[in-house]
């Protein structure tokens, strides 16, 4: 009630209904929900990328040959084990206090960052839609791989998409909340799981890393090894010969025992290096075998091996390779 006062002295009382003021945002408030925001988009993205690399895995497509990456699917895990968490707790917190202060619900910040959030899944969703109709109307080859790639960006757009349009309408019950919380926590579980169905544990991730640095580590010594026979037009007699202080070469030994690398010379331009590995290879990764004489100059991109004590006859061809003359 508000009261005033005539010329006359009359008094005059007008009764006035409270105008709500619009609730000012806190730099909490702001924070917490652009870090809530952040969270969410970097736990989809690793979601939609460790799926990926784990469909691209299960069903290689024509030219997915050497694009799956262990260390790609490594840092997806790392990142949801990480990040999702954080996002789960940041919206538990904003949902807690907007249950207590409901005008927490009107803020700014908040508004802009869930329509934002809309604008992005929908754009994702249209996007999805475009790419696999157009790989239709071309004609392509949809493999399952494309199809499973296809339907994980729908199922994940479609789901944060759901979420917040309810956000916005004020119409997302708790239990919708808590359901989707749930079915989001069992689904990246699932896929974390997947992924290190994938690459393996983290020791056997360890003892990849040593196969794959004992087969870096024969490239090395096998392309010193002809640049020697080029200048010498002979094979060394043992691996410290080729060892270079000029150019800083030096032999490297096995990364885990630090035992030498086998060699042996078993004609005039053929030699043999051997090493122990302690895990086959991926034989479906590997991309081409190695003959027991195979030229040097084949372009091999891996090498294939089996457990223990494996062995590579290596042949230099001079016409590839001459004789380099003072």
């Amino acid at each position: 009630m508000v009261k005033f006062w005539s010329d006359n002295g009359v008094v005059y009382y007008i009764h006035m209904e409270s105008v709500a003021q619009k609730p000012k945002t806190a730099p909490k408030d702001f924070f917490f929900h652009l870090g809530a925001i952040i969270a969410l988009y970097v736990s989809v993205w690793s979601i939609l990328a460790l799926l990926f690399e784990v469909i691209t895995y299960a069903f290689p497509g024509p030219f997915d040959e050497f694009s799956f990456s262990a260390a790609n699917i490594s840092w997806q895990v790392a990142s949801l084990i990480v990040i999702f968490p954080i996002y789960i707790v940041l919206s538990w917190m904003l949902l807690r206090a907007e249950t207590t202060t409901p005008e927490k619900r009107d803020l700014s910040v908040r508004k802009w960052l869930l329509y934002f959030t809309l604008f992005i899944a929908g754009g994702a969703i249209l996007a999805d839609l475009v790419v696999l109709l157009n790989a239709f109307l071309q004609g392509e080859e949809m493999t399952m791989g494309f199809v499973l790639k296809i339907c994980a960006v729908l199922i994940v757009a479609s789901a944060v998409f759901a979420y917040y349009i309810g956000e916005a309408k004020y119409d997302a019950s708790m239990k919708f909340k808590q359901y989707f919380a749930a079915g989001a926590a069992v689904f990246v579980i699932a896929s974390i799981i997947g992924g290190f169905m994938v690459v393996g544990s983290p020791s056997t991730q360890r003892v990849k890393r040593f196969d794959s640095t004992r087969v870096e580590h024969l490239q090395m010594i096998q392309s010193q090894i002809v640049a020697y026979w080029q200048h010498k037009q002979a094979l060394p007699q043992a691996l410290s010969e080729t060892g270079d202080p000029i150019s800083g070469f030096v032999v490297p030994v096995d990364p885990e025992t630090t035992e030498p690398y086998g060699y042996r010379i078993t004609g005039k331009e053929l030699f043999v290096l051997c090493a122990t590995f302690s895990l086959p290879s991926d034989e479906r990764r590997t991309a081409v075998s190695i003959s027991p004489k195979r030229e040097f100059g084949a372009a091999v991109e891996y090498w294939r091996h089996g457990a223990g004590e494996q062995c590579f006859d290596v042949a230099i061809d001079p016409k590839l390779y001459p004789p380099i003359k003072e």
